[in-house]
């Protein structure tokens, strides 16, 4: 049996695509070419990898089962190019995170990622909680960084930061000055993100936890497009600290005190159990185990510094 790295590439490119034209596509190679390589796989293997609805494919049992063994191996083969070519100093990871890990957290880290790993290359999306955790389990990025509650038994999660939404208004709101109340809070109207975000996760639990309700008027993707509705009066918000220190500096949104809530949450690293841990892998892994709270005290004082501000409270 003479299975080839180009017949692992176009197996796993079809898993991810869903058909042969664009794994192909994706591979630079003809359709033609990258259907011969996966019937001289299935025939080599004496099993069929994928279920043929019309032209769809899905991965059969077996095809599942192989899929996490041929990623590795072509992890571990892009590995060895690049320890012969920059000995063992370069690697080439895809992250994806969500929104406000995205935006706030990762490019102070990717700065000491650059600084300490010159010869890195990453690629980073920003996606919700949700569709982190899909991409995860089809192999399609490396490590994912979330935000919302999330448990799979295929993947790892890795604890790393702690963070708090807040409750705001336009600067004009009553509750502004205080008088919030549960019962307030189900009476007003509120812009949130959507369904599958960690923070609407955090969200939604947290009013469960009093047993409200709120009366959602929007629920939009973007944390600046909820930030800018509830600027022009629309409803309440809720966002991570982390979204809204500017905002409120600047005195165009302002905080609505809300003691009652427990709008806590734990920001975790994600990587599929049976993904290799390629040296880009564990170099970021090493700078956030560097952040996690169970470390040695001058571990967390370290991250403190590094992260000075990250989730620094409104006044």
């Amino acid at each position: 049996m003479n299975i080839t790295l180009r017949q692992l590439a176009v197996f796993v490119g079809i898993a991810r695509q869903g058909q042969v034209t664009r794994a192909a596509q994706a591979l630079a190679m003809s359709q033609a070419a990258a259907s011969m390589a996966l019937a001289d796989m299935e025939n080599q293997l004496g099993a069929a990898l994928f279920n043929r609805l019309g032209r769809r494919l899905s991965l059969t049992d077996t095809g599942r089962e192989i899929l996490p063994l041929a990623q590795e191996m072509l992890d571990r083969s892009r590995e060895i190019e690049e320890v012969a070519q920059a000995k063992g100093a370069a690697f080439d990871i895809h992250l994806g995170a969500s929104v406000t890990i995205g935006n706030h957290l990762l490019p102070a880290l990717l700065a000491e990622l650059s600084r300490t790993q010159p010869l890195g290359k990453v690629h980073l999306a920003r996606f919700n909680t949700e569709q982190v955790l899909k991409r995860l389990l089809a192999f399609e990025i490396d490590l994912g960084f979330i935000e919302g509650p999330a448990s799979d038994p295929q993947l790892q999660f890795f604890p790393w930061l702690s963070d708090e939404l807040v409750v705001f208004a336009s600067p004009e709101h009553p509750l502004v000055c205080g008088g919030a109340t549960p019962e307030a809070l189900q009476s007003v109207s509120w812009v949130t993100r959507e369904a599958g975000s960690g923070t609407r996760e955090t969200f939604d639990r947290a009013f469960g936890e009093i047993g409200i309700t709120p009366r959602i008027a929007l629920e939009l993707e973007q944390p600046e497009a909820v930030r800018q509705c509830v600027r022009l009066g629309m409803g309440l918000g809720c966002l991570s600290a982390l979204e809204l220190k500017e905002a409120f500096a600047a005195g165009w949104l302002a905080p609505v005190p809300t003691p009652f809530l427990d709008l806590s949450r734990e920001l975790r690293v994600v990587v599929h159990r049976q993904k290799h841990h390629t040296r880009g892998i564990r170099a970021i892994l090493a700078l956030c185990h560097i952040a996690a709270a169970d470390l040695p005290a001058t571990a967390q004082a370290r991250a403190a510094d590094r992260f000075a501000g990250s989730f620094a409270k409104p006044d």
